[in-house]
């Protein structure tokens, strides 16, 4: 009798770990070839690993109506396509101190982008740190393995904005407060002066540097100098509106600049160039993720969908409107380039000849004015 309850003690146990394995164990159907399948789930780590780690560092504030806001909205659309939470580092200074946000960045993201020209040298130094993470450099010139820069033709739509001014000004005395004297600001004014007289040969553009980016006060205070100086339109090549709101309560004509400034001027405001960097930031982070990614020296234009113009205000007339329009759709299309000859400097110095046209170099570099802009441009 002890014998056999021993045997069937034995056989229980023995029945029960096989259970036990089989329940630990979920085999899934055998496939055509007559294997199986263990059924895992992903780890959230894994999971993680697909979402790109994106970074931003702005010069100012998304609430600055203009440059920074732009970049925040391209921001947005990236974090909407790829599902993911972007970090946002805001009101960086450009110095030394813009090299360590970018390094503790790097230990962090996939691909970092800062949005000032004077992040260069700080992008430069961090990149060579952090070979491994991307780096985009917002109107800056110098590259690497691992680092690129965009940045977009508002010569273009500075042009085209010029075309407004050109037709709105009643005394041919325009003013335009810029922010720091270098190549993308120059480049944006000639333009604008050019098209200005396009349409209105006697017109002349007065400039005034305030060397800030967002610095309300001080950009107020530049308009002001301006206005007192008799300019009847204004532009900015600024990051707030406070130099169209100051032309508006001179009753003056104001253009701003960055993103569509009409809402804080709306009866005194012409249009203005405005950017739309989503294709790029999209474009980037795509490539990111498909490990596709090379440096690359971005120049994006109108037919790129980059550069455009603001809605036009309720003051430009419909004839106003239509030349302009006309003109975009013929620097759209290539049919015509903005700085094409005869184009002199303030000194009637030739730097184009009739019919011949700048190159991308030669506007990447310019540090002179065209003739009918009044205005030094500072050495240093």
């Amino acid at each position: 009798m002890k014998k056999w309850m021993l045997l069937l003690t034995m056989v229980v146990l023995v029945f029960a770990a096989a259970c036990s394995k089989e329940s630990q164990t979920k085999e899934e159907p055998a496939d055509a070839g007559g294997s199986t399948k263990q059924e895992t789930a992903p780890s959230d780590a894994e999971t993680a690993a697909k979402k790109p780690r994106v970074a931003f560092v702005y010069i100012g504030v998304p609430g600055d109506g203009g440059w920074t806001y732009q970049h925040d909205l391209g921001r947005k659309a990236v974090d909407e396509k790829f599902g993911i939470k972007s970090t946002i580092v805001e009101n960086v200074p450009e110095g030394p101190d813009a090299q360590r946000v970018f390094e503790e960045l790097a230990q962090k993201n996939d691909i970092v982008f800062g949005t000032s020209f004077g992040y260069m040298d700080a992008m430069v130094n961090a990149a060579a740190k952090y070979p491994n993470v991307k780096f985009a450099h917002a109107t800056g010139y110098k590259t690497a393995d691992n680092l690129s820069t965009y940045a977009g033709r508002g010569y273009q739509t500075g042009y085209l904005a010029g075309m407004a001014a050109g037709k709105m000004t009643k005394n041919n005395k325009i003013g335009y407060a810029a922010a720091f004297p270098i190549p993308e600001v120059i480049y944006t004014i000639n333009a604008f002066a050019l098209g200005a007289q396009s349409v209105n040969p006697d017109a002349t553009v007065q400039v005034v540097w305030t060397n800030t980016w967002f610095d309300p006060a001080v950009e107020r205070q530049a308009a002001v100098s301006l206005l007192d100086k008799g300019v009847d339109v204004l532009a900015n090549y600024q990051d707030s509106p406070a130099g169209i709101q100051a032309a508006a309560e001179r009753n003056v004509f104001g253009l701003g600049n960055d993103s569509d400034m009409n809402k804080y001027a709306p009866e005194h405001y012409l249009t203005n160039p405005t950017w739309n960097w989503a294709p790029y930031y999209i474009d980037q982070v795509q490539q990111v993720v498909d490990g596709t990614w090379k440096p690359s020296n971005y120049w994006g234009s109108i037919a790129d969908g980059i550069a455009d113009i603001a809605p036009f205000g309720t003051s430009v007339p419909q004839d106003v409107r239509e030349l302009i329009e006309a003109k975009k759709k013929e620097i759209t299309d290539g049919a015509y380039q903005v700085f094409t000859g005869p184009i002199l400097d303030q000194d009637g110095k030739e730097k184009a000849a009739a019919g011949a046209v700048l190159t991308d170099d030669d506007i990447h570099n310019m540090m002179w004015f065209v003739q009918g802009v009044t205005g030094t441009i500072p050495k240093s």
